[in-house]
């Protein structure tokens, strides 16, 4: 009698089962963390949030884009984008802002760390395709050995 499940023998190895796991234990940390990230974000303090004059009219850089030190960081919540800030003047109303800005070193950081990143999943990459062809070479040769045994 044939059974109804679909599921091959190759999946209920243990290493397989084992990264299953990792893998969606990785994704429901994740789900997890976000949501418990958007609920704390809900308990904090509301402020009225009035638009930066940035936003509708013409600026001026006075000065350019620098980390915000760890005060400010947690205080302002122009600091908690990016951690880095530019002073700006608007020209029409004359007032002095802070804008978020996006530093080069930051920047050259985050590209280092994909970099490092891609390479990393290369290497293991590579390292999975070794093996599985090994294992593949191993079978073939098996395969050869009885056939030249059953002759």
């Amino acid at each position: 009698m044939e059974s109804d499940c679909r599921i091959p023998t190759s999946c209920c190895r243990p290493r397989i089962l084992v990264l299953h796991a990792l893998f969606w234990g990785l994704v429901s940390l994740r789900v997890f963390g976000a949501s418990l990230l958007s609920m704390e974000d809900k308990t904090t303090v509301t402020r009225p949030v009035t638009t930066p004059c940035w936003q509708m009219e013409e600026f001026v850089v006075a000065s350019e884009c620098s980390e915000c030190s760890a005060f400010h960081a947690k205080t302002w919540a122009v600091c908690s984008l990016t951690g880095y800030i530019e002073r700006i003047n608007c020209t029409k109303s004359n007032k002095e802002d802070y804008k978020s800005c996006r530093s080069t070193l930051m920047e050259e950081h985050l590209f280092w760390k994909f970099e490092g990143a891609m390479l990393g999943l290369g290497v293991v990459f590579a390292l999975v395709v070794v093996v599985r062809q090994r294992a593949l070479d191993r079978l073939a040769s098996e395969k050869v050995r009885r056939q030249i045994e059953s002759i």
